[in-house]
């Protein structure tokens, strides 16, 4: 199966990555022959990669990875690169490439530090693959020092070494760095698509594929979690009841603290399935005896895993709220277009009942209000407003109209 076939609905993007893949196969067949290419001009050292959350931004670049590292003997014969079998293109979409280093993070930003060892790593030669790929999927999360250090290895990258970026929008970058890249923009994928892709990849059955993907409106990581994990479901279920609830002060602060609660717990669950782990890796490499005392000198390496393992508390606390939020403006989504009278499909089909009772007794200028005032929730968020401060502002809000 080609690596592209699991861009979904982004059938330009695979083109042109398709067409600038074969023009790096052939420069570096070029290169061992000591021939020369008249025309590679689809291939170039870096590329950003923007697109809504859920068009699969770091699928389209992890397969783009894997066919700069295609080995398949059917090239010489006319074959695409990204064949999808090859060791090159298997080891680039497991992540075990030598040469492929994929790049994502589980805190708020990324350093200098971090950006600092991916130059160094960048300038290095392939070990044995045909490129030296660096994916970083979070571009948006560099700090503004980072970018600053990137943006020497962007402008003057070695001879065999590609940059692939990652970001919301182009306006997630710094101006210096995106002017410097190649801009693929991918789209969010049709409700269909990615329900055939649940069925197809995942095994999943039809009904439940297509009421995942219809509640997640084409975001295909956020499809496949709602229809694999029950409590997903039920924190999306509690979700959806909080318009109902917000009809008196008290109730909006029971939701608001609720939400925040949720949040915690998943943050909660990703600590006690990583977190442990993690520690205990990191006392066995420094020396430490099973159940003993921690060698001399290794405290401060200890406390640098706690602050950024409590970052990522943070950032899994944040993210799921933030989730939260995108279900409850789906819901008032659906409001607005049962007022106006709109022929969209719903999102929101299971809470019907809510919807047609809302949209009755409201107007579409106060549903968009209301919409205003999640994103508000999310801007204030974002801005490190405390959450709980943040989301009764909210909560009080949609009782307001």
């Amino acid at each position: 199966m080609p690596v592209w076939d699991d861009l979904v609905g982004q059938e330009r993007v695979a083109a042109q990555l398709d067409a600038a893949a074969r023009d790096a196969d052939a420069l570096v067949t070029a290169e061992a022959t000591g021939e020369t290419v008249a025309d590679a001009s689809k291939m170039t050292h870096a590329w950003l990669f923007t697109g809504p959350p859920g068009s699969g931004r770091a699928t389209a670049a992890r397969a783009f990875a894997a066919a700069l590292q295609c080995v398949s003997p059917d090239r010489a014969l006319g074959g695409t690169p990204g064949c999808g079998f090859c060791d090159g293109c298997h080891t680039s979409l497991v992540g075990t490439h030598a040469d492929v280093e994929v790049v994502r993070t589980d805190l708020l930003s990324i350093g200098v530090k971090e950006t600092r060892e991916l130059v160094r790593r960048a300038q290095l030669s392939p070990a044995g693959g045909r490129w030296q790929v660096i994916v970083l999927e979070d571009a948006d999360r560099l700090t503004e020092g980072a970018g600053n250090v990137l943006l020497k290895a962007v402008e003057e990258p070695a001879p065999r070494t590609v940059w692939l970026l990652c970001a919301p929008s182009l306006e997630d970058v710094l101006p210096t760095i995106r002017s410097r890249c190649r801009h693929l923009t991918l789209r969010t994928p049709s409700v269909e698509a990615v329900a055939d892709l649940l069925v197809r990849r995942d095994g999943i059955e039809p009904d439940v594929a297509a009421a995942a993907a219809r509640a997640t409106q084409g975001h295909i990581d956020r499809a496949r979690r709602l229809a694999t994990d029950e409590r997903a479901r039920a924190r999306r279920a509690a979700v959806l009841k909080l318009p109902m609830r917000v009809e008196e002060i008290g109730g909006c602060l029971r939701a608001a603290q609720e939400l925040i609660d949720a949040a915690a717990e998943d943050a909660k669950q990703v600590a006690e399935e990583v977190d442990a782990k993690e520690t205990e890796e990191l006392k066995a490499a420094l020396g430490a005896a099973q159940g003993g005392r921690m060698p001399r000198g290794t405290a401060g390496v200890m406390k640098d895993l706690e602050d950024k393992q409590k970052r990522r508390r943070t950032r899994t606390q944040r993210d799921s709220l933030d989730l939260a939020l995108v279900d409850l403006t789906a819901f008032y989504r659906d409001v607005l277009a049962l007022q106006l009278g709109s022929q969209v499909a719903l999102a929101n089909t299971e809470v019907s009942d809510a919807l047609d009772r809302i949209a009755h007794s409201s107007s579409p200028e106060t549903t968009l209000r209301r919409i205003e005032s999640i994103a508000a929730c999310r801007t204030a968020l974002d801005r490190n407003v405390a959450p709980l401060l943040a989301v009764e502002a909210m909560a009080v809000s949609l009782r307001r109209g």
